[in-house]
């Protein structure tokens, strides 16, 4: 391989992450050796290790320094941080316009690191003050920052918060309840910011090497931001990969605008309803259990994305809910669909929710919710079963800290203390590092502290005054989001999925045994239900992010303390953003928050029908789950943690090939809480195509690819938000548009 091949390629390996849905992975145990040199560490993916040798990196320790680059001054410019915030503000509006279509949400890191630098490169060759001037890799590093922080919050937005509404538990109108929902989001934000930074220290200098804690996409951004600065050949490497980027956004903006207004021709594709109007009668079948294609680039992009093992896994729960359990149900009365159209008596819909008797007479659609929420949640704990060592070791190390710096403490006050002082000497790891942060370039302790303090109050106050939330039940809840925080941080340092499926179901399940046992009233429990369970996965999901952000300034040598205040002002855009554009969507399309109109939304929301789900069954004494539903949910979810063991034990053995055969047991079970099946064959579509790139021009593939793929998600995205707004100005399709090659006239 040529040095310029290594150039361009070693940022662009590694996977990108995203929250929502989470897709199971398994961690190897890791084997821990001494060190003596810096060398590709263990937990470097293997189609890495070719690229860091040449390259002579090591992802646990800093970046060799650039000795032929300029010295940065100060990076935390005016220009970094708004150009961080308009794109972390793109990544913030297609999340939620993504995640209440299918669940999935993507992170803004790379996106931040090739547009900060398309961006900032092109001004910073001015002579205009504040923006003209040097622009390098700690203050790229500073817009990628920033654009983490800004584009988050966004997954409680298309989860925990339409349930309430869905669940009336709310307001009827989520504008009615703008404040209360920017401050709920202020305290989850900055909670997660505030004890962000110990955790810093923690996962990345402490223990990381020991656990193997490579954080793929953190470390790909770095790898990226690196090449694109290098002072010989970084820029033309760049240019490529922002080329195809921008090329793939204005695309898929263009494409998500334009096709509203002939949907059945230049967005969906429903072959089978062309073939019933030819004359194939039978195909009808096909018709009603909604297969169909779509011409999504976010979903395209998804799949190339993620890879043939999730995209194939979510496809394959499409086919066993939607083409065969589906069906089967129907055929002999164990689920009932519904007239759809008096123009076609054999059309049916099956996606009801709103049932007068669910637990006798349910639809398809809500009998399949209680196998696909036990199923990823059954997945989700088993994932984190099978590394019990691992997980053993991050937390022996965390009770050592706490022992140390608590026994610093006494000994400062002249006292000891024998049991502390005897867990204070247990050594962290025999593989640690000091902090190559100098102390004036940290966060100190009283500033974190204070907030954190001041963070948790406020959240008492902010959830008592407006949710009539007790302070015990808001103490807890935040106590959760920190310790599921540590579970979460530690997954995605270890396989780069973020367990918020985890998080929060597990805060729902342990609220509601709580409120189950002091007797609160049904409705009562139910707002508890959630509210803890979003403020526990909103601090779980931020500060995983700024940790991840932390680990792209520590390779890159960024100071903390300035990626930090990047940080607090990236949160604070997402405070206002993610409220706003939740509230625009749902002014739009109010089908999102009422179940009244939820059998034909456009928005099925899949994570919201999961939340509201478990809501109901840990509240509700009746527990309005179908016997056969309930039966087919424990028997699917012992098959998926005996999947998840069966992987673990081939990798564990060194089988890892037969392991990426086995199916994703999370992602198969997303296919049964979403009936809307064009979205597993488009992320198909995608998966196929970069396997076949990889394959046959695996250098262009290295170079574009992650690229476009950023590209067409961002680009759906903004177009969605753009649709939304004519949708309320009444220029939208709905009104200008053609319903041609629609079932019945109608997409």
């Amino acid at each position: 391989m040529s040095e310029k091949q290594v150039e361009d390629i070693e940022a662009s390996r590694l996977p990108t992450t995203y929250s929502g849905p989470a897709i199971d992975g398994t961690v190897n145990e890791p084997t821990i050796e001494k060190r003596d040199s810096i060398v590709p560490s263990e937990g470097v993916p293997d189609d890495l290790k070719e690229e860091l040798e040449q390259a002579h990196i090591d992802v646990y320790a800093p970046f060799p320094i650039d000795e032929n680059a300029k010295e940065e001054g100060n990076i935390l410019t005016i220009r970094a941080l708004f150009v961080g915030c308009v794109l972390g503000a793109l990544v913030n509006a297609s999340n939620v316009y993504l995640g209440l279509k299918t669940g999935w949400t993507f992170t803004a890191n790379m996106l931040g690191a090739l547009g900060g630098f398309a961006i900032i490169k092109l001004i910073s060759l001015t002579k205009i003050p504040w923006i003209g001037g040097y622009f390098g890799p700690m203050e790229n590093n500073i817009v990628q920052t920033t654009a983490t922080a800004a584009g988050g919050l966004g997954t409680i937005f298309v989860s925990a918060v339409p349930a309430l509404y869905q669940m009336n538990l709310l307001s009827k109108n989520p504008a009615d309840d703008y404040w209360k929902l920017i401050s709920f989001t202020a305290v989850s934000a900055y909670f997660g910011f505030t004890f962000a930074v110990p955790l810093r220290k923690f996962f990345i200098i402490h223990i990381a090497r020991e656990l193997n804690l490579v954080y793929p996409t953190a470390s790909a951004t770095a790898l990226t931001i690196r090449s694109m600065h290098l002072s010989t050949g970084g820029l033309e490497s760049a240019k490529k990969r922002i080329k195809g980027l921008s090329i793939a956004f204005i695309f898929a903006f263009i494409q998500r605008v334009v096709s509203q207004y002939a949907i059945g021709i230049l967005w969906d594709w429903h072959i089978f309803w062309w073939v019933y109007t030819w004359g194939g009668k039978g195909a009808i079948a096909l018709v009603n259990w909604g297969w169909y294609l779509e011409w999504t680039p976010a979903f395209i992009g998804s799949g190339m994305l993620v890879g043939l093992n999730a995209a194939y896994s979510f496809l394959a729960g499409s086919i066993i809910a939607w083409g065969i359990i589906g069906p089967t149900l129907v055929a002999y009365d164990a689920a009932f669909c519904q007239r759809a159209s008096e123009n076609y008596p054999d059309m049916w819909n099956c996606n009801g929710l709103r049932l007068a008797d669910p637990k006798n007479a349910p639809s398809p659609r809500y009998w399949m919710i209680w196998p696909g929420v036990l199923l990823m949640m059954a997945v989700s704990f088993a994932e984190l079963a099978v590394n019990y060592k691992i997980i053993g070791k991050a937390f022996g190390a965390a009770t050592t800290m706490g022992a140390k710096r608590l026994n610093s403490l006494i000994e400062r006050h002249g006292k000891s203390n024998k049991f502390i002082a005897k867990i204070a000497a247990r050594p962290i790891s025999g593989d640690t590092m000091q902090d190559p942060s100098p102390k004036e370039d940290q966060v100190p302790t009283w500033m974190w502290g204070i907030g954190c303090v001041g963070v948790i109050i406020l959240t008492c106050v902010v959830l008592g005054l407006q949710y009539q939330f007790p302070v015990g039940y808001s103490i807890l809840s935040l106590i959760l989001g920190l310790f599921f925080a540590l579970l979460a941080i530690q997954c995605t340092g270890a396989t780069d999925i973020t367990p918020i499926t985890t998080v929060s179901k597990a805060s729902q399940l342990i609220m509601g045994g709580v409120t189950k046992g002091q007797g609160t009233a049904m409705h009562t429990a139910q707002l508890y239900n959630l509210m803890s369970g979003a403020v526990a996965a909103g601090a779980a999901s931020q500060s995983t992010d700024l940790v991840n952000d932390f680990k792209v300034g520590f390779l890159l040598r960024t100071p903390p303390r300035v990626q930090w205040y990047a940080q607090g002002v990236g949160s604070f855009v997402s405070i206002w953003l993610a409220p706003s554009i939740f509230v625009l969507f749902t002014k739009a399309y109010p089908c999102i928050v009422d179940l009244e109109l939820s059998d034909s939304c456009d928005f099925l929301a899949p994570s919201v029908s999961a939340w509201r789900a478990v809501a109901v069954a840990m509240t509700d004494p009746s527990f309005p789950i179908p016997t056969s539903s309930g039966i087919f949910a424990i028997v699917i979810s012992i098959v998926g943690v005996l999947v998840v063991i069966g992987r673990h034990y081939l990798n564990s053995t060194g089988h890892t090939k037969a392991a990426k055969f086995m199916p994703n047991m999370m992602v198969l079970g997303l296919g049964f809480l979403l009936p809307q099946t064009q979205y597993s064959t488009a992320m198909c579509i995608g998966a196929t195509i970069a396997y076949l790139w990889q394959k046959k021009w695996p250098l262009g593939f290295e170079i574009y690819c992650f690229s476009i793929a950023a590209g067409l998600i961002a680009g759906e995205g903004i177009g969605g938000v753009i649709n939304a707004l004519f949708q309320v100005v009444n220029i939208s399709g709905n009104t200008l548009g053609t319903n041609v090659g629609c079932p019945d006239h109608s997409c």
